[in-house]
């Protein structure tokens, strides 16, 4: 690239000073670009700028002038270096959008975009939970396959409406990705973008009008006659009797799965344990035990699970299902999800439904419907999203209007 300012013979002003024009060339390529508002003498354009003034002379505003061509020049270097950093062919077209990009400045010369979200994902290593990272290495790897598949470069910049609805589009015609996964998609990349512009990586903040589709989903929890069969079911394998205390261990307090998993001897006390919640990192969390979570601890006092049997989230999800398969919890449920706006119903027996998930949902769904007061619910089960602790009151007050219309609103009342 070659840039260089010249005056214009061809506009000659009565007082033989000449408008100024930058021309840049590229790849074969010239680009004129008129300084508006800049003139000078021949006798003061020297070396591609305004020579100061004699003192005998009016000024002629080589200062201003000079501070313009120099913030020029320096915005036409910073295109080309940004072109050359991102593997970006340069093109009339495209450096021309960014010559008359107001906000396009040196700050454009950040890392590589997937550099900067591997970046991302080890600053934030140390800081947060283990899923979470999981997480953004999958939509760092979907991202890359995006761009393989759509063959649109992703860069800071190109990070606008285009992008979103090409995205989009790719997720739900090529991948089939639910709406509800389309949003964390969504999400996790706002949340990178913040991060990188808060480092001065980009100025694009067209990521902000991302919208996040989340659609309602069904609770899936087992009810109360269901809980128990499981719970007294006796396996002829051990194997499934150690998942079934696992699984419903978290039925009976509300842990999630990583803070069961992390349980030690040490955590258990007479009526209560006290764990540091690995999701929340909150400290020093108190959860009661019931009965049944203590007969469940009982077992193991003594033997090598103490105090519960170690078992792999993949492990517990495929054979918590055989456990229900077998305690016959097998009733017909239907789901609904949603692909854009294609509608999808599919109908299961219940145990292929039941996930390490659905324990926790089991405790917040039966507490509620027991009575318990939700704040302690809320206490109890660390939970932070009042929004989707909703869902659960919903559940719980549908079934109180079905106990309602299968007992009060069933009473026929005979006049005399």
């Amino acid at each position: 690239m070659q840039l260089t300012f010249v005056t214009r013979q061809d506009k000659i002003n009565k007082d033989g000073s000449a408008p100024i024009r930058a021309i840049i060339t590229f790849n074969g390529v010239r680009v004129r670009k008129n300084m508006n508002g800049i003139r000078a003498l021949p006798k003061h354009w020297k070396k591609e700028r305004v020579r100061p003034n004699t003192k005998g002379e009016v000024y002629n505003n080589h200062i201003e002038y000079n501070k313009i061509l120099d913030d020029f020049s320096e915005k036409v270097n910073t295109i080309f270096r940004y072109f050359y950093l991102n593997e970006i062919t340069p093109s009339k077209a495209l450096f021309e959008q960014k010559l008359a990009d107001k906000i396009f400045s040196a700050n454009a010369l950040a890392p590589k975009f997937f550099d900067s979200f591997t970046e991302f994902i080890e600053t934030n290593r140390t800081t947060k939970a283990l899923g979470t990272i999981k997480k953004y290495r999958t939509v760092l790897g979907f991202l890359k396959q995006f761009q393989v598949y759509s063959n649109y470069t992703l860069h800071f910049d190109t990070i606008n409406t285009e992008f979103y609805e090409k995205f989009r589009d790719y997720c739900f015609d090529e991948r089939e990705t639910l709406n509800n996964y389309f949003g964390k998609l969504v999400a996790i990349l706002k949340t990178f973008m913040n991060w990188a512009f808060e480092r001065g990586y980009h100025q694009n903040l067209e990521y902000k009008k991302f919208k996040r589709i989340e659609d309602s989903i069904e609770v899936i929890y087992l009810t109360m006659d269901e809980l128990m069969r499981l719970n007294n079911f006796e396996f002829n394998s051990e194997k499934l009797n150690r998942v079934r205390d696992f699984y419903c261990f978290g039925c009976f307090t509300g842990l999630r799965y990583s803070d069961i998993r992390q349980l030690r001897p040490s955590n258990i006390f007479k009526d209560y344990l006290k764990i540091n919640v690995v999701k929340t990192r909150k400290i020093d969390q108190t959860i009661p035990l019931n009965k049944y979570s203590k007969e469940i601890l009982a077992k193991y006092i003594d033997t090598i699970y103490e105090p519960l049997p170690h078992i792999s989230n993949q492990k517990l999800n495929e054979h918590i299902k055989i456990c229900c398969k077998r305690a016959k919890i097998d009733t017909p449920t239907t789901i609904t999800r949603y692909i854009g706006q294609k509608r999808l119903d599919m109908t299961y027996p219940k145990h292929k439904l039941i996930t390490s998930h659905t324990a926790r949902k089991t405790f917040i769904t039966m507490s509620l419907m027991l009575g318990m007061k939700e704040a302690v619910i809320k206490e109890i089960s660390n939970h932070t999203d009042s929004r989707s602790f909703k869902r659960y009151v919903d559940v719980s007050e549908s079934f109180k209007q079905k106990e309602m219309d299968d007992t009060w609103n069933k009473i026929e009342i005979t006049t005399i």
